[in-house]
């Protein structure tokens, strides 16, 4: 899968040494592929096969050996399953050796079964707003990080002031929220083996790495709105904080349980417990900032952002935190204020300084055997060091992102009802942090400031996925909750029980109907049918629990 078979066919009489680097990889060495030796004799050219990689383009580099002169460089994006000649041959009439590939066997297209696959989403979106079209409910719906069970009416005493809110719940969140987690579980189990469904290896964005922000947006939508509705009808600070408290410790149990799974396998082993993760990262985004949001309620306000200017003083202090740390914190062995993924990347100079400061703050507070063993940085940037992508550093700008969500509750409360005032502060909250974006990273994957980056959670990152989530709210609550053209399904309904959808794909990933035996493991077709079944389940599961009126609260 992914791959092509290429030949190479020596006529120099001497040995070449055949080398590849892919574009995708940025400062990076040319990595071995093989030796061809040189040709037998005359009309008898020496070949030997190998296996290149197709999902991005690659340049191949023939040198002599042992003294490695440079013969020729050739630049190719091969085709999957293609089969390809490279000839290498010393033009004698100018003395010049050329290299030229041939394709012998056409490649297959494996994008069209990408095609069918979008053909299905949307019948199943058409279906489900049309036969499963459900009355919006008025009654108090179970709350999980967060959630709003009934948008009501702003608490009002002595120290919050009147604030007008929606009087019912707004479907638009939870359907935010049930496309995060539907488009996240198809990415867990394969997203059909393609490169884009999968995380990026180092900076830039694929489709994986923009919903997990998303979900983290959503939370931080949701405290705003279930914190007023709690404290209207009563519910003391003190009570909240408790619960708050509870339900991270809660999350981050789940979270530690459920990505150590080897209790199918015999005793758990203390040694290599991963600590970091998803649900572990969400656990501390919803303490600091729901914390956050009840303690800074004791300030009376003006509007929007000066309303809780406390809890953005928290905000910037801790984004100077990260900044601090990132960029002037002496890694041992590495430059600092390094971004790079070491390996292979900036021409092997920094091959153990994964992630920088990220990463040596996880491997010295957490231990090695501790965090994630298999980053995605491996893949192309040919990683050994351990990295974790929900790491200690990262968690402070995923609470900044869970804070960003917030501040949508908070624009959802200030203008009850007023679509237009909504909508144009998302917009132009979007369009803020799109320009910051484009000042941190210079409108380039790998030459800004701060480049977009998944693995580290880079500051360019979140206000990257922050914009595009402004705009995505945007888009679905003028759809389902102003015009109700659309009823959310089928994502409302995953959406409304999004830890147990969560905690259930993870847990029963390998039986069967999420899983089974493929006839060809090398088809994009066959896993993309697999991985498209498997959600499709989840989301027929979460439909018949929304029914029964079974949620799993946290």
């Amino acid at each position: 899968m992914d791959v092509a078979s290429l030949t190479v066919n020596n006529e120099l009489v001497t040995d070449v040494v055949v080398s590849w680097k892919s574009e995708h990889c940025y400062k990076c060495l040319f990595q071995q592929l093989g030796v061809v030796p040189a040709w037998p004799g005359p009309g008898v050219p020496s070949a030997v096969d190998f296996t290149v990689n197709t999902q991005h383009g690659i340049t191949l580099q023939v040198n002599s050996s042992p003294s490695s002169v440079d013969f020729c460089s050739v630049p190719f994006h091969f085709g999957e399953h293609g089969n390809y000649s490279l000839w290498v041959k010393n033009l004698t009439d100018s003395g010049i050796i050329s290299c030229s590939m041939v394709t012998d066997a056409d490649p297959v297209n494996s994008y069209i079964r990408e095609g069918s696959m979008h053909i299905y989403v949307c019948t199943c979106i058409c279906v489900s707003n049309n036969a499963v079209l459900i009355p919006y409910f008025d009654s108090s719906i179970i709350q999980e990080l967060g959630s709003p069970g009934r948008i009501v009416e702003t608490v009002t005493d002595n120290i919050l002031p009147p604030l007008p809110t929606p009087s019912k719940r707004l479907r638009s969140l939870d359907t935010f929220r049930g496309i995060s987690l539907v488009i996240m579980v198809f990415v867990n189990y394969g997203g059909g083996r393609y490169w884009f469904f999968r995380h990026e290896s180092w900076n830039g964005l694929t489709v994986a790495d923009l919903v997990f922000p998303w979900f983290v947006f959503i939370m931080g939508t949701s405290i705003a709105l279930s914190v007023n509705s709690l404290l209207r009808v009563g519910t003391s600070r003190c009570s909240l904080l408790w619960k708050t408290v509870w339900r991270s410790l809660q999350l981050f149990i789940i979270g530690v349980l459920i990505i150590n799974p080897n209790y199918c396998q015999g005793p758990l082993s203390w040694y290599n417990l991963r600590i970091p993760g998803v649900l572990q990262r969400l656990a501390w985004s919803y303490l600091v900032v729901a914390c956050l949001n009840l303690l800074s309620a004791w300030w009376y306000p003006a509007r929007e952002i000066l309303l809780y200017w406390p809890a953005w003083l928290c905000m910037l202090l801790l984004e100077m935190i990260w900044l601090c740390l990132t960029f002037l914190l002496p890694v041992p062995g590495c430059p600092t204020g390094y971004l790079g993924p070491g390996g292979i990347g900036d021409m092997g100079l920094y091959p153990n300084c994964t992630g920088g400061a990220a990463g040596y703050i996880d491997r010295w507070l957490l231990g090695e055997s501790h965090i994630y063993q298999t980053p995605s940085s491996r893949v192309i940037y040919a990683t050994h060091v351990p990295f974790d992508p929900e790491g200690v550093l990262g968690s402070i700008n995923s609470i900044f992102m869970t804070f960003l969500g917030l501040q949508a509750g908070y624009i959802i409360l200030h203008y009850k009802d007023l679509h237009s005032k909504i909508m144009s502060r998302f917009l132009i909250w979007g369009l803020i942090l799109g320009i910051i974006s484009a000042v941190l990273t210079k409108c380039s994957r790998d030459q800004g400031f701060i480049p977009v980056n998944k693995n580290l959670w880079s500051l360019s990152y979140v206000t990257t996925l922050a914009c595009f989530a402004f705009v995505m709210l945007v888009l679905v609550y003028y759809t389902v909750d102003v015009k109700k053209w659309w009823s959310g399904a089928p994502f409302y309904y995953p959406g409304m029980n999004s830890i147990l959808v969560y905690v259930g794909h993870e847990v029963f990933e390998e039986y069967f109907p999420f899983r089974w035996q493929m006839i060809n493991s090398q088809s994009h077709a066959e896993h993309l049918t697999q991985n498209l079944v498997a959600t499709s389940c989840w989301v027929f599961i979460s439909y018949v629990l929304y029914r029964k009126k079974i949620f799993w609260k946290i």
